[in-house]
């Protein structure tokens, strides 16, 4: 309980106990149903009358069959075509901040390639003193470090832009993944080639592109890719996944997921951008005057709760009730999450599982006692810049409605008596 909440609520105890003294807890509900014993307590059960599996099993440890439905899911009418598409992080099943290699998003532009370690090759090229090209165990040799960041798809929410789409928080915030990644700085490889040649570093590049039949490539001013920048080849400590970019990818924190190349074959240092297809005709952001704004590269404080949402709707009855989600912020570190019940009407703060982590996913929590009534539910993120996460009548007044990207409103989920939850507009 945070300390501005002190004497307004209760000890959990006290909450479980009033709880059980209504008869309504969630709780005391599997004891109220029956008045024999729970056969599950009282009776021996299949499960420990027999041993089971051998440790080589499973030489690589998968999830329990119950756990099956927690999966990525695509949207089939998205996109024309998997091969050109994006699938979604099942936020609305996953807790604390960590995402599983195997459920974080992907999004292809020209399908997922298979890339061998011994055949991966990293060409440093442009204006540097000495072009390089690095193996993979070239890349192992240098310094490395571990840092944990967000990635987010600069779509993210984009389908909510006109009114609520899409009934459930995989879809409408599901770009997004939260990772430590093990790598090498792209500082350490450009000055291992030389900037001397590039003169002046304030205006300069970097031009990056993948392996992939699309390259995907992406300018990044040389000050961003001195200063955070990772060339990354672990993700939660082991190797990358193929559809994130096995052996290697770029990590660029805080800004949209387009710029994380994978497969990354090419770094060259130039005089300008290189204004690509990735940097003009897509992702920049279309206003209401229809003139698009270019270079909106960092991912702003969001927010979004996970449960209950349409996907996690309450099925334990009334009681206790946690409510759970997310936030994150490409600027800095989350430093509170506020939650609403009634839309807006009434904000109360929310408990941070951790401190928040520069633009890194936070954990957070409210603890109610729900009884039932409709609920409008809200999550409003603050972050280390004093940044408030702004509804969608503030960005749409700023941005109007032709925009797909950089969508960081306030979500709302309407809770009915049932439990049940919908996705709906409160702007």
């Amino acid at each position: 309980m945070t300390t501005e909440n002190k004497g307004k609520g209760t000890s959990r105890r006290s909450f479980l106990t009033g709880a059980a003294a209504m008869g309504a807890g969630a709780v005391t509900a599997t004891v109220a149903k029956g008045a024999g014993p729970d056969p599950l307590i009282a009776e021996k059960q299949a499960w420990a009358m027999a041993t089971g599996d051998g440790v080589d099993a499973t030489p690589y440890g998968l999830p329990i069959r119950f756990e099956s439905d927690v999966v990525r899911r695509n949207v089939e009418w998205l996109t024309a075509d998997t091969i050109s598409s994006i699938n979604f992080t099942p936020i609305h099943a996953l807790d604390g901040t960590i995402t599983p290699q195997g459920c974080a998003f992907e999004r292809h532009h020209s399908g997922a390639i298979e890339l061998a370690k011994e055949d991966y090759r990293l060409m440093i090229n442009g204006l540097v003193d000495t072009p390089l090209v690095f193996s993979y165990a070239d890349l192992e040799r240098f310094p490395r470090v571990t840092r944990t960041y967000f990635c987010e798809c600069a779509a993210n929410t984009g389908m909510e832009w006109a009114g609520a789409q899409l009934n459930g928080a995989q879809f409408t915030h599901g770009m997004i993944h939260n990772m430590e990644y093990t790598g090498v700085t792209l500082r350490t490889l450009l000055e291992e080639a030389g900037l001397g040649a590039a003169g002046d570093l304030a205006d300069k590049w970097v031009y990056v592109e993948g392996a992939d039949a699309s390259s995907n490539g992406r300018s990044i001013p040389m000050e961003k890719a001195l200063d955070d920048v990772l060339v990354a080849f672990k993700a939660n400590g082991e190797a990358l996944r193929k559809e994130h970019g096995y052996p290697v990818r770029l990590v660029v924190p805080g800004w949209e997921g387009n710029m994380w190349v994978k497969w990354l074959r090419r770094i060259e240092v130039t005089a300008q951008a290189i204004e690509s297809r990735e940097e003009t005709s897509k992702y920049t952001d279309t206003l209401a005057n229809g003139v698009s704004r270019k270079w909106t590269w960092v991912m702003d404080a969001k927010s979004v709760i996970t449960s209950p949402s349409p996907q996690a709707p309450i099925t334990h009855g009334h009681g206790p009730l946690v409510i759970t989600g997310l936030a994150w912020s490409g600027r800095g570190a989350i430093t509170g999450v506020d939650i609403s019940l009634d839309g807006g009407k009434n904000w109360q703060k929310a408990r941070l599982a951790a401190d928040g982590q520069d633009k890194a996913l936070t954990r957070f929590y409210l603890d109610i006692n729900w009884q039932g009534e409709d609920m409008l539910l809200q999550s409003r993120a603050h972050d280390s810049t004093g940044y408030v996460q702004p509804s969608k009548a503030q960005l749409r007044e700023v941005r109007g409605l032709n925009s797909i990207y950089h969508n960081n409103c306030i979500q709302t989920w309407h809770v009915y008596p049932t439990g049940e939850a919908e996705n709906v507009e409160v702007s």
